[in-house]
């Protein structure tokens, strides 16, 4: 049997993992936007737009609350669902930061890329002109002059 590495994460890379794991599925993230449109939904409301089991979408939301993401009231007999903006906001605080800095290093990249290419020569920019490799019949216009 092999072993497992089991490796220490600081708490805000487990936490961005936690939230990244709950909406890797298309439903929750469905059930996210349509909170997003109008917050605070019954699970019946949500069960009226997403064409899925209400079992399958209690399990979703389930999911959801389980990785704080999303706030739970019951008024009643009826549990209303809103989105936890804090953890919206961790995510995006990563998210832009992540893009921020990927952004800066292909900004970086480009810069070096460019600044190490050779420069070509008048001369043989010069040299290109004369020569029209497209079409080997034509001449250039310099000789086309000296034979009319």
């Amino acid at each position: 049997m092999g072993t497992t590495k089991h490796l220490d994460f600081d708490q805000e890379t487990n936490a961005i993992a936690e939230i990244c794991k709950a909406l890797g599925h298309p439903t929750r993230m469905q059930i996210m936007t349509l909170l997003w449109n109008k917050n605070n939904r019954t699970c019946g409301e949500i069960v009226s737009l997403i064409p899925l089991a209400q079992s399958t979408i209690s399990k979703h939301l389930l999911e959801l609350k389980k990785a704080n993401l999303l706030n739970v009231k019951n008024v009643g007999k009826k549990t209303i669902y809103s989105i936890e903006v804090e953890k919206i906001q961790v995510l995006k605080k990563y998210f832009t930061n992540y893009l921020s800095n990927k952004l800066l290093s292909n900004e970086i990249e480009i810069i070096k890329t460019t600044s190490s290419t050779p420069k070509i020569k008048k001369a043989d920019k010069l040299y290109l002109k004369q020569h029209n490799y497209q079409f080997p019949d034509k001449k250039n216009g310099s000789e086309q002059e000296n034979i009319e």
